[in-house]
């Protein structure tokens, strides 16, 4: 089991040195301003009149890094600091975000896929923590309870490697389109770029963690049953 925890220990440091590089990225780009001179809320409507998409609205959230698609109700919801500002760095979240809303009226299979497995994996995510905790106490005498919440958590590693095409396909949607639009240089560009390269290193990390803590759980099935 010494493994296991070596790799979830070894994502767990990564993951911090990902999430501080993150941040300190946009800080950087939200502190350059963009020469087109929209801010957040501003691209997010020009890119969604672009694709033809006039059924999602753009709304401000609270919070920082809190941006995201919300496809039951088609809302863009971009946190305070992009909603209004005209930064690199909120050029670069609000048209990934809705980069998520394009993919949406695409059709997108990773989107479709990503969707169609929330109300399980939501469900599964109540029960998940339970069956672990009390299958690995139960687990030379009930091991079909850890093996339960193995399943279960399995889900959400599956969910977590869904996640990964949809939020690159998001990331090359937007500078596809940012770039096609001429509403950056050459040099806002490689702000943008460098900014949504940061926030899908995230996702991998959560990815890979997921996956090395159902490692884990699998080696005390293995080990103890």
């Amino acid at each position: 089991m010494s493994g296991a925890y070596f790799l979830i220990l070894i994502i767990g440091v990564i993951g911090m040195i990902v999430q501080g590089t993150l941040k300190a990225k946009f800080r950087k780009y939200g502190r350059i301003r963009l020469r087109a001179g929209l801010t957040g809320k501003e691209i997010a409507e020009k890119m969604l009149e672009d694709h033809g998409i006039h059924d999602v609205k753009v709304t401000s959230t609270p919070g920082a890094l809190t941006d995201h698609y919300n496809p039951l109700n088609k809302t863009v919801n971009l946190s305070s600091p992009v909603y209004g500002s005209d930064s690199v760095a909120a050029a670069a979240v609000a048209a990934h975000e809705v980069g998520h809303a394009v993919q949406h009226a695409v059709g997108y299979p990773w989107l479709k896929m990503r969707s169609a497995m929330v109300p399980v994996v939501s469900f599964s995510s109540k029960l998940v923590m339970i069956l672990l905790v009390v299958g690995i106490m139960l687990v030379q005498t009930f091991p079909q309870l850890l093996l339960a919440g193995i399943v279960l958590f399995a889900l959400s590693v599956i969910f977590s490697f869904i996640t990964l095409p949809v939020e690159y396909d998001a990331s090359k949607r937007a500078k596809e389109w940012l770039e096609r639009t001429g509403l950056v240089t050459p040099e806002e560009k490689k702000g943008v770029a460098d900014a949504l390269k940061w926030a899908a290193r995230t996702y991998v990390v959560a990815a890979l963690s997921s996956l090395a803590t159902l490692l884990y759980y699998l080696n005390i099935y293995n080990s103890r049953r």
